[in-house]
């Protein structure tokens, strides 16, 4: 199998098309060789010109290699040498690409960073591409992000074909499109799928997967039709649109703008902090961590010494990353402080053994609906010793001037509770899950409509 990647330069480009060598990280004069656990992946150049070069990643598949020491009881020691594998194996090609192009795709170039930042014109052509589905499956996984097909015309279900495709992309977008999209074009993967599958998914698909018209159709094949997996990655994915969505609006959000005379962002945060503070917690599970804010308080805590930060969305945790500065951190922070990809829905494993989780303005971005399932994946399976909690109170929102009626505070709010309202939820999770809880207003607080914010802290039988 191979993919071959042509990059056009048009007449007067301030580019020439032999800038594809250093946007590959792979010189056009070579012939480059890696390694993979299918076989050799070979990277050439049989065209080369300040107007048209193209790169070519080959892939020869090993079949011997692929079962030499495995268990040949499986499908018989026939079938297992003797098969298509060679030929067509398209998530094989998949892992070819991670492995050769890993520093393309995460949209770095060293020398030609500003081409690697722009959309450019490429051809790009897999062959032989195995399609467990018709022409009306490619229209539909490609055309949405910009493709347009040149061939081949026509498919039937489960044939082999040469795929030839044209785009104005950025060349890390086009790989990482094509790293998740060759094996679901086949709808099969030569690998057990885990759990771990979901943060490769999710990580490749960072910025288009989620608003995919196909998302879950590609969602499913990619995780080999595991239910629980799919689940899994779609409603991360849905988060993570709404993480996304929240960071292209303007700089100041509306809530800031509401809240930004009464400070309350800082109130809620420095109030949060000198609750684990008093309580002396040692470890915070931090969920919808956000830009790190929060986390970057506890960092300042001596006897906290461990934190973990948890978001759907990739670009928010690599903002928290560079503002946390955990890239010029030693040993011993990388140690202390951990930042995760997952969604607040679904039980996550990791989530046990904390003192302390956190949840500062995050309740209200869920929808109503799928607040059961993050009460049963935080207080019935993490079951931290104390949970802390903020939320906007709906009451008070009728003392900001430039609110109309039944508006929320955020146009991502799902829901904004009244102190009853919040109340009456925090009791019956309590009661429900062996806590007692607490509450107190946040900010300046009104004789009739209370604080602007409200916070409820569970505390795991009974409170310290």
């Amino acid at each position: 199998m191979q993919i071959e990647i042509t990059l056009l330069a048009k007449e007067g480009a301030d580019y020439s098309a032999r800038d594809l060598g250093f946007l590959l990280h792979k010189h056009p004069d070579h012939v480059h060789t890696k390694k993979t656990s299918a076989g050799d992946a070979t990277i050439f150049y049989p065209e080369v010109s300040d107007e048209r070069t193209t790169a070519v990643l080959h892939l020869e598949v090993d079949p011997i290699g692929l079962v030499r020491g495995k268990n040949q009881q499986s499908d018989g020691l026939l079938a297992q040498y003797v098969n298509d594998r060679p030929y067509v194996a398209n998530s094989f090609l998949s892992v070819a690409m991670g492995r050769s192009f890993a520093q393309t795709m995460a949209g770095k170039s060293k020398d030609r960073q500003e081409l690697a930042d722009q959309p450019l014109d490429f051809e790009i052509r897999i062959l032989p591409v195995a399609l467990a589905g018709d022409r009306e499956l490619l229209t539909s996984l490609f055309e949405p992000l910009g493709y347009t097909i040149l061939s081949p015309d026509t498919v039937d279900d489960q044939t082999v074909i040469d795929l030839r495709l044209m785009a104005c992309l950025r060349l890390a977008d086009i790989l990482n499109h094509l790293h998740v999209l060759i094996p679901v074009m086949d709808n099969f993967k030569h690998y057990f799928v885990a759990q771990e599958e979901i943060d490769k998914l999710l990580a490749k698909g960072e910025g288009w997967l989620a608003d995919h018209p196909a998302k879950e159709l590609i969602t499913r094949r990619a995780l080999k039709h595991r239910r629980s997996l799919a689940n899994l990655a779609l409603a991360r994915l849905e988060e993570s649109s709404v993480a996304d969505n929240e960071e292209e609006t303007p700089k100041l959000k509306p809530e800031e703008q509401l809240e930004k005379p009464l400070r309350l962002h800082a109130i809620r945060l420095d109030t949060v902090a000198d609750v684990l503070r008093q309580r002396n917690v040692k470890s915070v599970l931090d969920l919808g961590c956000g830009e790190g804010k929060l986390i970057a308080r506890l960092i300042k805590e001596r006897g906290i010494d461990r934190i973990v930060g948890v978001d759907p969305s990739v670009r928010t945790l690599e903002a928290a990353h560079r503002k946390l500065r955990l890239h010029q951190a030693g040993d011993a922070m990388s140690e202390r402080v951990a930042l995760q990809m997952g969604s607040l829905t679904y039980g996550d494993r990791r989530w046990k053994s904390f003192d302390a989780a956190t949840l500062v303005e995050v309740i209200e971005h869920i929808e109503p609906h799928r607040l059961s399932a993050l009460v049963m994946s935080l207080f019935a399976d993490a079951r931290p010793n104390m949970v802390v909690m903020t939320t906007p109170n709906r009451e008070y929102n009728v003392l900001f001037e430039t609110m109309k009626e039944n508006q929320l505070r955020h146009p991502d709010h799902r829901f904004e509770w009244t102190r009853a309202e919040f109340e009456g939820w925090a009791n019956e999770v309590a009661a429900q899950h062996g806590y007692t809880t607490e509450f107190a207003p946040l900010g300046p607080v009104d004789e009739v409509h209370g604080g602007p914010s409200q916070m409820a802290t569970f505390t795991l039988g009974e409170p310290s």
